[in-house]
């Protein structure tokens, strides 16, 4: 059947379908989606096949979209915008530290999705009570990170094209400072970071020919002995697969990786590292602790779950600005008495006993 490339809203990524032939771009049509159906536009095709396409299915187009399911998405689409500005004005009166990003409005009306960063979690009880009882529908409020607001909202980037994680990106791969160090970039933070203020998502395009190039490199800096005497490597050069070398009679010298091999390098024999060293234990990955709340107006007087949640938020933040040693705990500090008082004053207390004694 004939692939299509479909897209659910304007700037957005594009996914890909199979269906009926006869398709155009421009049309609209009605797919099966998680959260049912969904209206959707056609941006390209029809395409026998697609470059580097897996071998699993692509999901099928149900029907072309009637002009009253065209009616239907555009009144969603003004039912969006309008629950973003009452969303926004609750949050204004209630003073909640969050920011709305985006409302998905579910096709036959059954749920709505609110989207929003908050820098720490957010007690949003009265919230969602004041959002099922607006629109009597499921609400669920979903928390994301920055990356996701730019993916959701698009920006322009610092090379002049639109967010990757816009147009295409469907996972974050991790970026780290490392592959920045690695690509010889300039570590400042206006040059190496994104809109959204993280990373920039293509220092991990190329980073797989990097992680190549400098497992068959020397470590830079090191000296080796190979062949020709001793040689400390200099530079390393992935464009040009080499690496600058200064020999022993002080001449630097351009090698490729090939030539360097050949000269059987091998590094002086080190100093066996100590036994019995502990090696500290890798962390465990911590999760992001982003919150998804869901409400229905049966639910709505049933939101006491979250009051455990909040509270021993709470708990932990008490706990961190308690002192270390708090007076009566049980366990003195040397020099002190049970009551907290120190011992130079007492000190000072006995001499001027043991003065008075003596006169």
């Amino acid at each position: 059947m004939p692939i299509y490339g479909l897209r659910f809203r304007a700037l957005g990524q594009t996914s890909y379908y199979s269906g009926p032939p006869g398709l155009s771009p421009g049309v609209h049509v009605l797919i099966e989606a998680e959260q049912g159906y969904a209206l959707a536009q056609v941006v390209s095709g029809p395409a026998q096949h697609l470059p580097k396409q897996e071998s699993e299915p692509l999901p099928h187009i149900l029907r072309l979209a009637s002009p009253e399911d065209v009616r239907r998405g555009e009144a969603n689409e003004q039912l969006s915008r309008e629950a973003q500005a009452f969303c926004r004005q609750c949050i204004r009166q209630r003073n909640l530290d969050m920011k709305l990003v985006d409302v998905e409005v579910f096709f036959d009306r059954s749920k709505l999705i609110f989207y929003f960063t908050a820098p720490s979690r957010i007690d949003f009880r009265d919230l969602v009570k004041d959002l099922v009882r607006e629109y009597r529908a499921r609400i669920e409020l979903r928390q994301i990170g920055v990356r996701h607001e730019t993916q959701m909202v698009g920006a322009v980037g610092n090379c002049g094209m639109v967010c990757c994680c816009r147009r295409y990106l469907r996972k974050f791969a991790p970026v780290t400072i490392r592959m920045a160090k690695e690509q010889n970039l300039f570590l400042n933070p206006a040059k190496i970071s994104g809109i959204c203020g993280r990373l920039l998502c293509c220092l991990s395009y190329e980073q797989e020919n990097y992680d190549h190039f400098h497992r068959n490199c020397p470590r830079l800096g090191k000296k080796y002995q190979t062949d020709k005497g001793g040689m400390k490597v200099l530079r390393a050069n992935m464009f040009r697969n080499s690496l600058a070398v200064l020999t022993e009679a002080n001449e630097e010298l351009e090698l490729t990786l090939e030539e360097w091999q050949a000269l059987s390098p091998h590094r002086p024999e080190a100093p066996p590292s100590p036994q019995g060293q502990n090696k500290q234990p890798p962390k465990q990955p911590a999760g992001d602790g982003l919150l998804v709340v869901s409400a229905t107006p049966d639910t709505l007087e049933h939101l006491d779950f979250m009051d455990d949640l909040f509270s021993q938020d709470a708990a932990g933040q008490q706990d961190a600005h308690r002192p270390e040693h708090a007076a009566g705990s049980g366990h003195d500090e040397p020099g002190t008495d049970g009551h907290g008082d120190a011992a130079k004053p007492r000190r000072k207390r006995r001499r001027k006993t043991q003065k008075n004694e003596n006169q």
